[in-house]
């Protein structure tokens, strides 16, 4: 019998026994090591050889993430461990660590109760490390550290032993300020501390990690580390203390069981009422409840077709299994049910709750979707993104015949990935696709040529803009095309505490209103408006501030399908619209209904919001993304004078030993080329991170140059537009 036969069938037996399972990721800044770490616990469990473990990169296993030598798929695989005496199922997410793949994090997070956070020993908290660990705090996920490349401090930088405990002490330090400031209410349970162990210490390439539980086993203490290290015999210490029992013994330890997780996560993923059928199911992780499944990934594969990827939170799953797909109103059937090993995928007969699922039969399910076998089941929470697509390329099939090809295959990427965003420009035909930066789209790119074959153009990538104003309007009024209808608008900034209140989930229009009235007076709006909110899109508001008028209820959804029009194109540019706050102070309709409907509503509400927008001193917004660069002392000036030449504002400057870390924030429309900029500045030396950084006004200097540029690609007049030309 093969291991890994022995394996799924000890993984078959366990995933009856919630107590001992763990869901857990890997979370962490781009190279500091996660999937080399993932790598070593599937050797330990006897899934790949210890020989290759750390350079396999066995998870790593699309072309791309080989060539590239990054992570940009998050992805699962089952093993089994023993401790004390006991056999535990650890369903492992390894996730990506570059910002351009963000969304791929917080997503595996929905699917997992504990995440190791793994930070180097030399470079310390990253600001990836931080977005990835806010995300999991937020989703009320339980993390446990392993301070990896512990050896790069002797060698690299020669550090004593001393100097080695300050390091590890100040890290430490670090991840737990951050865990207090995220999440104060759960700092006292969560603190990381070395003595309980929760924390280990290790290298990931070499095999090897210890925590103060383990050195009690082993003998093996930060003393003996050092000699060893000292005298370059990392071999021994892999044997005498194996990085994957440490670790692996942590995670039991120390992170929760579903059992125990979901009374915990559910309240804050779910927000139906706890006492129902589902939800009681769902917080105590019942096997016989009715099936609650929420999906986190679309995998497609070439043999199986579209595999949905999720964590069962109640019920049993099998093949024949019906379930309601809530967010598109749809049943599917699942045709077979399976876990993932890496690459492999293992079908089994049944699943119960408290694992992660994989299933083929879910066409109509995306990465983000609830399933479950209750009709009317409240949805879970939506996943939140922290950054927004900033970058769009327009892409087109080489072959005029391959148009359908290319549709239906960027439906398929838009699926699996919800951050990457499809539309069809309708004045100009041509596709566009928009991710969170120009590695996103260049992978994107590559996959549509190399995993379905299709030969296609690229424009060079362009930023996307926002639309805002920086006063209020005059009263605007707006006519139907038949004139019996009239609305009567003003727009101005919304306070940003608004849309932070409605972003963050803090407010939403199911709430109670004297509730929401209050959240929202609070983040700064008036009472009348306050209590006269309408509808939250994409960061803008409309509020109805009008008394008593006639047939205003039956026409307020074809007047917010006007607004929602008009935020979707602007009117300076046609590029969205941000941070806008519409207000109607009064209206007149025809009491007839047939003479108020979509074709007279609609075009009347658009014009008149873009005519006020006009009045209102309209300004653009653009995406900052913050810069990292750390390089020798000496490069230092290279790197300045690039970001300078590119917009960039320099915000700090830190230097430890001969390296210097530059911080800036640098506008995206000026970021592209850059990788290639900055390593031909610095001759390959400089390490370098971004982040999203928000959206900021477009200096007024440059502010009609960029409009003209947008104007111009999209084939619109050369001139920016007047009120009149909205309303005559």
């Amino acid at each position: 019998m093969t291991r890994a036969k022995k394996m799924v069938d000890k993984i078959k037996d366990l995933m009856y026994k919630p107590e001992r399972i763990r869901n857990m990721g890997i979370v962490a800044h781009i190279d500091h090591g996660k999937t080399t770490l993932s790598d070593n616990l599937l050797a330990g469990a006897g899934m790949i050889s210890e020989e290759l473990a750390g350079r396999q990169l066995y998870l790593d296993f699309d072309s791309q993430e080989q060539e590239r030598g990054i992570t940009i798929n998050s992805a699962s695989v089952s093993m089994v461990h023993e401790y004390g005496g006991e056999d535990y199922l650890i369903n492992l997410i390894d996730t990506p660590g570059h910002v351009d793949f963000g969304g791929e994090v917080t997503r595996a997070m929905r699917a997992v109760d504990g995440v190791i956070v793994v930070v180097d020993a030399v470079e310390g908290i990253m600001p990836q490390t931080e977005t990835v660990l806010r995300q999991a705090l937020r989703e009320n996920v339980k993390p446990v550290l392993f301070v990896n490349k512990v050896d790069r401090l002797i060698r690299e930088l020669e550090v004593t032993p001393e100097e080695m405990q300050k390091r590890f002490i100040k890290v430490i330090a670090d991840v737990n300020k951050f865990i207090k400031a995220v999440r104060p209410d759960k700092y006292d349970e969560w603190k990381l501390d070395v003595s309980d162990g929760s924390v280990a210490f290790g290298s990931a390439l070499y095999n090897w990690a210890v925590s103060v539980p383990s050195m009690k086993e082993t003998g093996v203490g930060f003393k003996e580390v050092y000699d060893y290290l000292k005298s370059d015999d990392s071999k021994t210490l892999a044997k005498k203390t194996p990085l994957f029992k440490v670790v692996l013994d942590m995670v039991i330890r120390h992170l929760p069981p579903p059992t125990e997780a979901q009374k915990r996560r559910i309240p804050t993923i779910w927000k139906g009422d706890l006492e129902s059928n589902v939800g009681k199911a769902m917080l105590n992780c019942d096997p016989k409840g009715p099936v609650a499944l929420m999906i986190t990934k679309i995998v497609n594969d070439p043999h199986a077709g579209e595999i949905a990827v999720g964590r069962l939170f109640s019920g049993t799953l099998k093949p024949g299994t019906e379930l309601y797909i809530l967010d598109k109103k749809t049943k599917n059937r699942a045709q077979t049910v399976g876990l993932f090993m890496g690459p492999k995928r293992v079908e089994v007969e049944e699943i119960p709750a408290g694992n992660i699922v994989a299933l083929v039969g879910l066409k109509d399910a995306s990465a983000g979707s609830t399933c479950s076998t209750v009709e009317n089941m409240e949805p879970f929470e939506s996943i939140k993104h922290f950054s927004e697509p900033v970058v769009t390329m327009a892409i087109e099939a080489k072959n005029p015949r391959d148009l359908p090809k290319l549709i239906e295959v960027l439906r398929k990427l838009a699926k699996e990935d919800p951050t990457l965003h499809v539309t069809l420009n309708e004045e100009t035909g041509e596709h566009l696709i928009s991710g969170m930066g120009e590695l996103h789209l260049e992978v994107k790119v590559e996959r549509i040529r190399r995993d379905f074959g299709l030969e296609v153009k690229t424009s060079p990538p362009i930023v996307v803009f926002r639309e805002t104003v920086n006063t209020t309007s005059p009263v605007v009024e707006g006519k139907s095309p038949n004139r019996h209808n009239r609305f009567y608008i003003v727009v101005e900034p919304c306070p940003e505490g608004v849309i932070e209140k409605f972003k963050e989930g803090e407010v939403d229009l199911k709430m109670d209103k004297k509730e929401r009235r209050k959240l929202l007076e609070e983040a700064g709006l008036p009472g009348d408006e306050a209590a006269g909110v309408q509808e939250y899109y994409s960061g803008n508001i409309f509020v109805d501030v009008t008394k008593g008028i006639q047939y205003l209820n039956e026409t307020m959804e074809l007047i917010l399908e006007g607004f929602r029009e008009a935020i979707n194109a602007g009117p300076v540019a046609r590029e969205p619209v941000y941070g806008l706050k519409v207000k109607l102070v009064d209206c007149k309709l025809h009491e007839d209904a047939v003479h108020r409907g979509p074709a007279q509503v609609i075009p009347a509400v658009r014009s008149a919001i873009f005519a006020a927008m006009l009045q209102a001193k309209p300004a653009l917004l653009e995406p900052y993304q913050k810069v990292y660069v750390t390089v020798p002392q000496e490069m230092m000036g290279a790197v300045t004078r690039e970001i300078q030449g590119r917009r960039g504002v320099i915000l700090e400057i830190n230097s430890e030993g001969d390296a210097v870390t530059v911080i800036a924030k640098v506008p995206v429309k000026e970021m592209f080329g850059f990788a290639g900029a900055i390593r031909g500045a610095t001759s390959g030396k400089a390490i370098w991170s971004v982040e999203f950084a928000g959206f900021e006004q477009v200096p007024q200097n440059l502010f009609e140059q960029f409009v003209m540029e947008v104007r111009q690609r999209k084939g619109l007049k050369l001139e920016i537009p007047k009120p009149e030309d909205f309303i005559g």
